[in-house]
């Protein structure tokens, strides 16, 4: 019998595939923190960083030499174990933890050139010995004439390191062995992180060797059974297990024999290219398989974020559509028409100012006391109609942008977007500023509406010329007026409303006047649109990705699968 390799063009085929998987994870970002999300983001960087140092590399380069990952706790001699092997210290031993910071790869002098120069763990510099300080972006190669070609060993940090950032890199170099080597101890073995990092090759479906090391002579019989008791109640009754008898470590190693049987089980692996090819295929397979639950599982967290990204989203138009409807209902039913604009527009209605706007002008006809003072009337009406419209709209903003983060913080998962902009609970700076040129330049278009829409409709004949201003401005009045019946004073009952129908016709009044609410209702809802794109802004820079992400990771999940059950089976097996 004899392994034939996956064809070039299958091999292709599934590289393609995978260089499509990494590009839709790559730039995902999961801002919000929702349950789940901190996951993703682990399961994010742990897929490319396969992708990347192993599971790419390695379909393109299928007949490369395996490399064996020794892998533990603290204290477990794994470098000791390491030593032993390559028959020299190419790995640093002590009692001081931790001991191993930088990942040390040994392997035969012909395999050297491989590891040197291929892209397995290709993001790593390559180091020719130990650094005196911890470099974890470095791999230090280690030839070692005693270790069988084709076969390569990587020694890394502790799985419990006490720091964070070597624990973090031992899972990485993890995710790129062919074959994994987990050592604990007599005094260990029963230890939590000894059964996770097991619990983790079993759900890889790594090929797997234990080695139980430091081992009493005097209780070996009591500890081994007890070792392998559990491990065939965890379902790894079946795995290659070594024992290392407690022995006198010198120079980094163990006596030579200790590890006999290890050393030849490593031996025959390389040997036997179809058995070692058979255990490189299961792991690498292990791995793929594992993309068909972390792949929609990543897409399902951004799903997740999109959908609650929109209901952020729902929460502000909800508020500002609100304070929107506030606006239109305060401009309609006469609520204006109170304090500084009532008492200004008694003044300019009651002083006789208001009819002598509307009247023909004539050289001299305002000459005297009143003339001087109807413009004087007439102005302060126009800014104290615009400063009440402003007043109105810049409080409806604040109340929305300060019910808009309340509604965010009721919810969980806002707190960084939210510590990220301080501001947003209160309105821009410049809203002032943009409601005041707002409102005045609805105050001249109704202006200019009456001009062209008003005047041109009807006969000069009954009315020679007025003041067009001034009929905008008791135009306005009636519109902001309409629904209070006392709106315009005592004694005055409806009066502009009366004045423009007289003027105007009741039907031009009702174009006019659904026009102009219809205007400054776009007006202030263009100023909203402005405050609203603040909030849309923070929830863009918290990295919320499209709608299409999530759709993207299901298809390359899916194509992927594709790909690997068109080609029948990961190798064929031939009669010789």
């Amino acid at each position: 019998m004899r392994e034939t390799p996956l064809p070039d063009a299958a091999a292709d085929l599934l590289g393609r595939a995978l260089v499509a998987v990494r590009k839709g994870v790559t730039g995902l970002r999961f801002g919000l923190d929702l349950p789940g999300a901190e996951e993703s983001r682990r399961t994010q960087e742990e897929i490319l960083a396969q992708l990347d140092d192993y599971v790419i590399p390695r379909v393109r380069t299928s007949t490369a030499p395996a490399l064996v990952v020794i892998a533990g706790s603290t204290g477990a001699g794994k470098s000791t174990l390491l030593n032993t092997l390559a028959g020299a210290r190419v790995s640093p031993t002590g009692v001081r933890r931790p001991t191993t910071a930088t990942p040390v790869l040994a392997c035969h002098p012909d395999d050297r050139d491989w590891f040197a120069k291929g892209d397995v763990l290709g993001s790593l510099r390559r180091q020719e010995a130990v650094p005196a300080a911890a470099d974890r972006d470095s791999l230090v190669l280690a030839p070692a004439e005693s270790l069988p070609a084709g076969m390569a060993l990587l020694d890394t940090p502790d799985i419990d390191s006490v720091v964070e950032e070597n624990h973090e890199i031992a899972h990485r170099m993890l995710d790129v062995g062919d074959l994994w080597i987990f050592v604990t101890t007599a005094a260990r073995y029963a230890d939590a992180p000894v059964w996770r990092l097991l619990r983790l090759a079993k759900e890889r479906g790594a090929e797997l060797a234990i080695v139980l090391s430091r081992v009493p002579p005097k209780s070996r019989d009591v500890v081994t059974k007890h070792f392998f008791r559990m491990l065939a109640e965890y379902g790894l009754g079946e795995v290659e297990r070594f024992v290392v008898d407690e022995s006198k470590v010198t120079g980094g190693m163990l006596p030579a024999h200790e590890v006999a049987d290890l050393h030849d089980w490593l031996t025959g692996l390389s040997i036997d290219e179809q058995r070692r090819a058979r255990a490189v295929q299961a792991t690498l397979s292990g791995v793929l398989d594992s993309f068909r639950t972390r792949m929609p599982a990543l897409a399902r967290q951004l799903e997740f974020q999109v959908a609650f990204r929109g209901e952020l989203r729902r929460d502000v138009d909800a508020v500002y559509g609100g304070a929107l409807a506030a606006i239109e209902k305060a401009t309609g039913d006469g609520s204006l028409l109170c304090g500084e604009v009532l008492a200004r527009w008694q003044d300019f209605a009651g002083s006789g100012d208001l009819m002598r706007t509307l009247h023909l002008r004539r050289p001299g006809r305002f000459a005297g006391k009143a003339g001087q003072q109807a413009p004087e009337r007439l102005t302060a009406l126009k800014a104290a109609l615009r400063a009440g419209l402003e007043s109105v709209v810049i409080s409806a903003a604040q109340r929305a942008a300060e019910e808009s983060v309340a509604r965010w913080q009721r919810r969980p998962g806002t707190d960084r977007i939210l510590a990220a902009a301080p501001d947003l609970g209160r309105a821009s700076d410049d809203l002032a500023r943009r409601a005041g040129r707002t409102i005045a330049a609805w105050q001249d278009h109704i202006v200019e509406l009456i001009r062209t829409e008003g005047v041109t409709k009807r006969s000069v004949a009954r009315l020679v010329s007025f003041d067009v201003e001034s009929l905008a401005l008791v135009f306005t009045v009636g519109l902001l007026g309409q629904g209070s019946a006392e709106a315009a004073g005592p004694g005055t009952g409806t009066l502009p409303q009366r004045l423009v129908n007289a003027l105007l016709g009741a039907e031009s009044v009702r174009t006019i006047g659904a026009r102009a609410r219809s205007d400054l209702r776009a007006r202030i809802g263009a100023i909203f649109d402005d405050e609203t794109s603040r909030h849309t802004r923070v929830l863009d820079g918290a990295g919320v990705p499209d709608e299409s992400a999530a759709t993207r990771l299901y298809q390359a999940a899916y194509n992927l699968e594709v790909v690997r059950a068109g080609r029948s089976a990961p190798a064929v097996n031939e009669e010789r």
